[in-house]
């Protein structure tokens, strides 16, 4: 299996399987001398672990990451620093129950990748389902953690905007709250909402789908390039490759497609330490290189395809066969996306500031100055 990795001066490289005894990544591009422990890189992890409240699968995975490689801290070293040279990190795997998946050793189950997998291969690990498991989204946490080190200045943000039919009322966004509640919520008025359609789903043993936001600021003008390097596509597509994702937008998105071309356009004045935007339509990316606003996109994720509810499908010998996936599953996978979301907007921003580095020296122009950023 090929395209196990991502990005250019920051790559990152995934490895391991649901069910297998460990999973990890390898972070190839990190600058040198950047404090980094497997404490801090464990913060990020214990907002995506799974098992902490019962609208998540109750598999219980400590998640507990350990730094194998491209660190180093002696008495000349201010504790324990990067060295440049890639970063292997490891999280093993304590809670597989393989046994929950006997039934469809040979069965497809709809909605999952699993008969895809075994068209283009000949051969599937049926347990969790292999490297197609949001299990493998550990791994980009851990490399996320990493990202978050360089990106100085630069605050990324994750929230949970709809759940199945419902969404937050806009004009009570608050992303303080989003850690004030287990949903990610920045509308507190829709937790109990949410709570209750949870409940249903839940106890029906079926799932629902869900949009998250992302939000970086701090990001200078200049990152990104035209055409085949755009930030907008770059993001778009690293947001695209976790599991269950299906939709991405960037700005106003699909909204875009109503507005009017005043409406559309993001007037600009000249403040006191530079432009100013007047709206953000554009999500802080024009020509496929920041503006200095903050970065905006969403996610649409599917419902999680493990269901109890019988389904018809085939097996490996083409019979028809009802079906119902038995374990431990998200009845929402956008809950514990929210981190995945917020490493892989690092990890992509990370890669575009070493770039723009490496090309202009960092430095960003704008009108009326020349501002080093």
């Amino acid at each position: 299996m090929s395209h196990n990795s991502f990005g250019h001066l920051f790559r990152v490289t995934t490895w391991g399987e649901s069910h297998g005894p460990a999973l990890g990544c390898v972070v190839d591009g990190c600058p040198p001398n950047i404090r980094l422990t497997a404490e801090e890189v464990q913060v990020w992890l214990d907002k995506r672990r799974p098992g902490q409240g019962k609208f998540v699968t109750q598999r219980q995975e400590p998640d507990a990451v350990k730094i194998l490689s491209g660190v180093f801290a002696d008495d000349r070293t201010d504790g324990q620093v990067t060295t440049g040279t890639p970063i292997s990190m490891m999280i093993e795997n304590v809670d597989q129950r393989s046994r929950d998946y006997s039934e469809i050793a040979q069965a497809f189950r709809p909605g999952h990748a699993d008969y895809a997998y075994f068209a283009k291969y000949g051969v599937r690990d049926y347990r969790g389902g292999g490297r197609a498991s949001a299990r493998e989204t550990a791994a980009r946490v851990a490399a996320g953690a990493v990202a978050r080190k360089i990106l100085d200045g630069v605050t990324i943000r994750g929230a949970v905007v709809q759940i199945g039919p419902h969404a937050i009322d806009r004009s009570r966004f608050d992303w303080d709250q989003t850690t004030e509640n287990p949903f990610w919520c920045p509308d507190p008025a829709m937790v109990s909402v949410w709570e209750e359609h949870l409940e249903m789903v839940r106890k029906s043993g079926s799932s629902t789908g869900a949009i998250v936001e992302v939000e970086a600021t701090g990001v200078p003008a200049g990152w990104g390039a035209p055409i085949y390097g755009k930030l907008d596509a770059e993001l778009a597509g690293a947001l695209m490759s976790i599991n269950a994702a299906k939709g991405v937008e960037v700005g106003a998105g699909f909204a875009s497609a109503a507005f009017s071309g005043e409406e559309n356009a993001d007037e600009m004045r000249m403040g006191n330490d530079g432009p100013m935007f007047l709206s953000n339509s554009a999500g802080g990316i024009l020509g496929g290189i920041s503006t200095g606003q903050s970065v905006v996109a969403r996610v649409a994720f599917k419902p999680t395809s493990s269901i109890l509810s019988l389904r018809q499908s085939i097996n490996e010998a083409g019979d028809d066969i009802d079906l119902r996936t038995k374990g431990r599953h998200d009845p929402c996978v956008g809950l514990r996306a929210v981190p995945v979301v917020e490493a892989m907007t690092a990890c992509v921003l990370a890669d575009a500031f070493l770039r723009h580095r490496a090309q202009t020296g960092g430095g960003a122009h704008l009108p009326g100055k020349v501002a080093d950023r």
